[in-house]
């Protein structure tokens, strides 16, 4: 089981069991309905926090796997305009050589 399935479980079964001992508890109707609002907002207001949390967690890790992602971008841009400049060289110096052949294979001819 993932640690996530986990703690929605966890958090899931934690209520049920606030609920069900409010709802069992000796207090009048308007005091529990009172009580069950409050936890109900204190858990909302946890759950705001906690996806708060995780957003900025979330940017966080983004931030950081573009930034990874940026860098490896640019060293393969490198390497791939090295790798061209050669190509283009080598390219350069073979027809060189074959116009050297042509105009040596005309003199002697």
């Amino acid at each position: 089981m993932s640690k996530g399935k986990f703690a929605v479980g966890a958090i899931f079964g934690a209520i049920i069991g606030v609920a069900a001992g409010l709802l069992t508890a000796p207090k009048s109707g308007k005091e529990t309905r009172a009580e069950l609002k409050a936890r109900a907002n204190g858990a909302k207001q946890k759950a705001d926090s906690a996806i708060a949390d995780a957003k900025v967690k979330g940017q966080q890790v983004y931030g950081e796997a573009r930034g990874h992602a940026d860098e490896h971008l640019k060293g393969a841009k490198s390497t791939f305009d090295d790798y061209a400049d050669r190509v283009k060289r080598a390219a350069a110096s073979a027809k060189a050589e074959l116009d050297r052949e042509k105009t040596d294979g005309h003199k002697k001819g």
